[in-house]
C-alpha cells in the first residue's frame, strides 16, 4: 500500500530513513543500509504507538532497545545515535499535532526504557557469549593438555591457532610462553610479557578470593577456576579479561604446570559501565537520577547503629514562569546552572546532589552528626542560590524553598523519607518560599490525611457516603420552629463521620464543590417539601443552605436552583441560601449578579458569619441580601448573667441597623436561655445551637415542629 504523501506513514518512514542513516555506519549486520532501514520500520511504528498511546507502556521502549540488540547495533555508539535520534525525530514526525510538552516528556521516558531494554538484552547476550566461550576455553584446555603430553607440532598448532589468549607458566609462576592472542590484548613484546612473573600481575580492583584461588592450584588443592580480573597493559591501561586457569599434571599425576586462557571483555565492560551511567544520571545536568538516589538513600537508612541521615528536598519557586516566558531551553540551562551550584555545595564524604526530575532536586548528607549538617547543607544552598543566573543576556533571580527530613538510618523507608521531605518543601513554599522547613511528623500526618480525603472525594459523591443533618432555626419571639439549617457530613470508611471543615476545602480546591453543593441543595428542598407536606398545619417550614464562593462564580448556579425548586415542586420563598461575609463584601457587579436574579424569584440570601470580617456596612445596602446571621462570636459574653454590656452594645446596634435596612437577624451559637432571652430583648428573629437541637436526622425536626422549641 502506497503512503499518503505526508500523512502519518510517510512521516513514520522519514523518521525510519533518518533512524537507519545515522545508526548503519557503526553496525556489525550484513545488511545493506535500505534493508536496514526496512528492518527498523516496524520498530520505529512501535515508538510512534507508543508515544500516543493513552498510558504510558515501558515495555514498548524495553522491546525497541532489545530489537537494536538483535540487529547487532551492539557498539555503544549505536545506541546513542538511536537515542538521539529519536529525542530530535520521534515528536516531529510521529506526534500528529498532540500536545507537546507532553509528547516530549513520553518520548524522554521511552528513551530511558529503550536504553533499560538494551543493557538487559546485551547482558544476556553477553552471557550466552561467555558461556559459549567457557566450552570453548574447556575444550581448548583439554587439547592443550593432550598436544603437551602428545606431541610439540601438535600442540604449536593448537596454542598459535586459537582465538583466546592462551599463556603457561611453572608453578612457582614463571611465565613460560604465550601465544599471539594474547600478545595482542596486551599489546607488549614476547620478550616482556616472559620476564614476569604471575603474582606481578596485581591490579587494585582484584576480587579478594583471586589470589587465594591461584595459591590453592598451585598447590595441587585445585584444578582450575574462573574469575573476573583487570591487568595493567604496558602503556597503563587496564584490560578485563574472563580468566580461566587450569592446572595442568605430568603422566604421573603430579602437578607440572598451570595454563590461563583469556577473553578480553574490556569494551563489553566500558559499554555496560556507560549504560549504568547514563540509567543513573540525569542526561541534561549529568546529576545522579532518581534511580541513584534512592540507591544511596535505601543504603544510608540501612546503615548501622549510630549512623543517621539528612536530607534536603530542593523545588525552585517561579520555575515554570521563567520556563513559559523565556522558553524550555532557557529554562534546561537555568537548571544545569543551578545544578552545577548545588553540586559545589556537596562535596564533603557523605553527601551528594540529584535531580529528580524537572525543578526537583535533593541533597543528601550521612553519618552520626547529620542534626547540624543538614541545616548548614540547606543553608548553603539557599546561598548558592542568591547571585542572578544570567541566561540570553537577563539575569534570573532564582529562589528555592526545601523541606528537610533528618533522623537516625532504620527507622524510615526511602519512600517515606522523601514523601514527609515533599510534604515539608510545600510547607515552605505555602509559607512563601525562599526559605526551608524542618519536617514535622504531626503536620506529615494532617497532609497525608488531607490528600487521602481529597484523593477519596469524586468516588465518595459516587458511593452515597455524604449525608445531611438539620439544625433547626427558632423564631425568638414565640419558639416556634420556622426552619432548618441543611449541615453536610461525610461518613467516611476509616475515619467515621467528618463535619464540612474537614472536606469543604477540598472540595473547593478540586472543584467538587460544585456538583457536591448541587447535591447538597437537592436534598434539601426534596426534604423541606417533605416537611410541607406532613406538617401544612403547622406553618411553612424553610431550608437554608450554605453557598460556597466557588459555587457564586459557577454558571449553572441559578439554572440548577431554578430546576430543582421546579422538579421538587417547592416554592422560592421556602429557601434561603447563605453566603460567608467575607465572599459578599466587596464583591463586583458581576459576581452578585446571579444573587440577584435569584433574589428576584423570591429565594431570601442571608449573609452569614456577619462581623467577622472588615466590613464596610453602607455596602449592605447593594447587597441582595435579606438576612443577617450574627456570627457566636458576639454572643459568648451573653451565657453568663449579667452579659458582657460592650456585647449587648454592638448586638443592639447590629439588630438596629439591621431592621433599619429591613434585614431580618438570625443568631448563631446560642447554648443556654439566658442568651435566648437576652437575645429576644435585643430584638433578633431567629436563632439557632445546641440550646435547642443539635444538628440531627430529619425526623427530630418533625418532633421539634409539633411543640414549644423554648422547653
Amino acid at each position: 500500500m502506497t503512503a499518503e504523501p505526508d500523512g502519518p506513514e510517510d512521516r513514520l518512514r522519514r523518521f525510519a530513513t533518518i533512524w537507519s542513516r545515522a545508526v548503519f555506519p557503526v553496525t556489525s549486520t550484513s545488511l545493506t543500509r535500505p534493508e536496514f532501514e526496512q528492518l527498523l520500520i516496524p520498530l520505529a511504528r512501535r515508538l510512534s504507538d507508543a508515544l500516543r498511546a493513552r498510558t504510558f507502556e515501558a515495555a514498548e521502549g524495553h522491546a525497541v532497545g532489545a530489537a537494536l540488540v538483535g540487529a547487532h547495533c551492539t557498539d555503544p555508539e549505536a545506541l546513542s545515535r538511536a537515542l538521539d535520534c529519536v529525542d530530535a525525530y520521534l515528536v516531529l514526525y510521529c506526534g500528529e499535532d498532540g500536545p507537546q510538552e507532553a509528547l516530549r516528556t513520553r518520548s524522554a521516558r521511552l528513551q530511558h526504557a529503550m536504553a533499560a531494554g538494551f543493557a538487559q538484552a546485551l547482558r544476556e547476550r553477553t552471557l550466552a557469549e561467555q558461556e559459549a566461550i567457557s566450552r570453548a576455553a574447556l575444550s581448548a584446555r583439554s587439547a592443550v593438555a593432550e598436544a603437551l603430553h602428545a606431541s610439540e607440532a601438535r600442540f604449536r598448532a593448537v596454542f598459535e591457532g586459537a582465538a583466546i589468549g592462551i599463556g603457561i607458566a611453572d608453578l612457582e609462576g614463571n611465565v613460560l610462553q604465550v601465544n599471539g592472542a594474547l600478545l595482542r590484548m596486551f599489546g607488549g613484546s614476547e620478550q616482556l610479557m616472559l620476564g614476569r612473573k604471575v603474582p606481578e600481575w596485581t591490579h587494585p580492583e582484584d576480587a579478594p578470593q583471586v589470589w587465594r584461588l591461584y595459591e590453592e592450584l598451585v598447590r595441587g588443592q585445585r584444578e582450575h577456576y574462573h574469575v573476573e580480573k583487570a591487568f595493567y597493559r604496558p602503556d597503563g591501561t587496564a584490560l578485563w579479561t574472563n580468566l580461566t586457569v587450569s592446572l595442568l599434571r605430568d603422566a604421573d599425576g603430579e602437578p607440572q604446570y598451570q595454563l590461563a586462557l583469556m577473553e578480553d571483555t574490556t569494551e563489553r565492560r566500558l559499554l555496560n559501565l556507560r549504560l549504568r551511567y547514563e540509567a543513573t544520571h540525569d542526561a541534561l545536568t549529568g546529576l545522579p537520577n532518581r534511580t541513584l538516589f534512592f540507591e544511596r538513600l535505601e543504603k544510608a537508612l540501612s546503615a548501622g547503629d549510630g549512623q543517621r541521615f539528612g536530607l534536603c528536598y530542593l523545588d525552585l519557586d517561579g520555575f515554570k514562569t521563567i520556563n513559559d516566558s523565556l522558553g524550555h531551553a532557557a529554562g534546561d540551562r537555568l537548571l544545569v546552572e543551578v545544578a552545577d551550584r548545588l553540586q559545589s555545595c556537596a562535596t564533603a564524604p557523605g553527601e551528594m546532589v540529584a535531580r529528580l526530575g524537572g525543578d526537583e532536586f535533593v541533597a543528601l548528607t550521612t553519618g552520626p552528626g547529620t542534626e547540624h549538617e543538614v541545616d548548614e547543607l540547606a543553608g548553603r544552598i539557599m546561598n548558592a542560590l542568591v547571585t542572578p543566573i544570567s541566561i540570553d543576556g537577563r539575569e534570573l533571580t532564582v529562589r528555592g524553598s526545601i523541606g528537610i527530613v533528618e533522623g537516625p538510618a532504620g527507622e524510615r523507608g526511602p519512600a517515606e523519607v522523601l514523601r514527609s521531605a515533599d510534604i515539608t518543601m510545600y510547607r515552605a513554599k505555602s509559607a512563601g518560599g525562599n526559605r526551608f522547613e524542618l519536617a514535622d511528623p504531626e503536620a506529615d500526618a494532617r497532609a497525608i490525611t488531607r490528600h487521602g480525603l481529597t484523593t477519596a472525594l469524586p468516588a465518595a459523591l459516587d458511593r452515597g457516603e455524604f449525608f445531611i443533618e438539620y439544625q433547626p432555626l427558632v423564631h425568638l419571639g414565640d419558639g416556634s420552629v420556622r426552619g432548618a439549617e441543611a449541615l453536610v457530613r461525610w461518613l467516611h470508611p476509616q475515619h467515621g463521620v467528618l463535619g464540612p471543615d474537614r472536606f469543604i476545602p477540598l472540595a473547593e480546591h478540586t472543584g467538587l464543590i460544585v456538583p457536591l453543593g448541587r447535591w447538597v441543595l437537592e436534598q434539601s428542598v426534596r426534604q423541606a417539601r417533605a416537611w410541607q407536606e406532613r406538617h401544612a398545619d403547622a406553618g411553612p417550614l424553610r431550608i437554608n443552605v450554605n453557598l460556597s464562593p466557588c459555587q457564586l462564580t459557577h454558571p449553572g448556579l441559578v439554572q440548577d436552583t431554578v430546576d430543582i425548586l421546579e422538579r421538587e415542586g417547592l416554592d422560592a420563598d421556602a429557601l434561603c441560601l447563605e453566603v460567608t461575609e467575607s465572599a459578599l463584601i466587596g464583591a463586583d457587579d458581576d459576581l452578585l449578579k446571579p444573587l440577584r436574579r435569584l433574589a428576584e424569584m423570591g429565594v431570601d440570601i442571608a449573609l452569614d458569619d456577619f462581623g467577622t470580617g472588615y466590613s464596610n456596612l453602607a455596602n449592605l445596602r447593594r447587597l441582595p441580601v435579606s438576612i443577617l446571621k450574627l456570627d457566636r462570636s458576639f454572643t459568648q459574653g451573653m451565657q453568663q448573667f449579667p452579659a458582657d454590656p460592650v456585647d449587648l452594645k454592638i448586638v443592639e446596634g447590629i439588630v438596629s441597623l439591621a431592621h433599619s435596612l429591613d434585614l431580618a437577624v438570625t443568631v448563631e451559637g446560642v447554648e443556654t436561655g439566658a442568651q435566648a432571652e437576652q437575645l429576644r430583648i435585643l430584638g433578633c428573629d431567629t436563632a439557632q445551637g445546641w440550646y435547642y437541637a443539635r444538628p440531627g436526622p430529619p425526623e427530630r425536626l418533625h418532633e421539634l415542629a409539633l411543640v414549644d422549641a423554648t422547653g
